[in-house]
Parts: structure tokens; C-alpha cells; sequence
């Protein structure tokens, strides 16, 4: 997983899954997903997880520190479902 601002000043919360497991649950080797969240909605993140909205690495270790591990793509589409955050999703097999 990686999550990052981009050149446009969104959020992207990204993941990468390869191998036989990902194979057999998803039919191909291979699985990309990621989150694009726009700024503006970054600072509604910021604000529940008690980040400075100022701080872009602050608002990132946030992030980080509430939505790790296997599952960590999935917390964080659940938090922002919840919490009423707008965001783009993609996948890729």
C-alpha cells in the first residue's frame, strides 16, 4: 500500500497485490486499486483522525497510523463511507 498526494493536489491511496493467492481469489495474478480523493475532502479526513489540515505529511502519518495492515484499503473505504467523504475508486485485474 501507498498513500500520497499527487501533482493535482489529490490524495491517492494505492495497493498492489500479485502472486497465486490474488490468482486464485481474483482469477489473474494480478490486482491494482486505488482511492483518489480530492483535497477538499482530504481536510474532512484531517479533521476526523485530528490531523493538522495544513500539514500534508501530518494528515499522511494520520492516515497511516489508523488504516494499516491486510486490510487497511478496506478500513479506510469503510471510515470514508461512513463519514460521508466523496472519493473515486478503481480496480484493475
Amino acid at each position: 500500500m501507498e498513500i500520497y498526494f499527487n501533482e493535482n493536489n489529490q490524495l491517492i491511496f494505492d495497493g498492489y497485490d500479485i502472486g497465486e493467492t490474488v490468482k486464485d481469489l481474483m482469477g489473474d495474478s494480478d490486482y491494482e486499486y486505488y482511492y483518489t480523493i480530492e483535497f477538499e475532502e482530504v481536510k474532512k479526513i484531517a479533521a476526523l483522525l485530528g490531523a493538522d489540515i495544513n500539514d500534508k505529511m501530518a494528515i499522511l502519518l494520520a492516515i497511516e497510523k489508523h488504516f494499516n495492515g491486510n486490510d487497511a484499503y478496506s478500513k479506510f473505504g469503510n471510515f470514508m463511507k461512513k463519514n460521508n467523504i466523496i472519493y473515486e475508486q478503481f480496480t484493475w485485474i
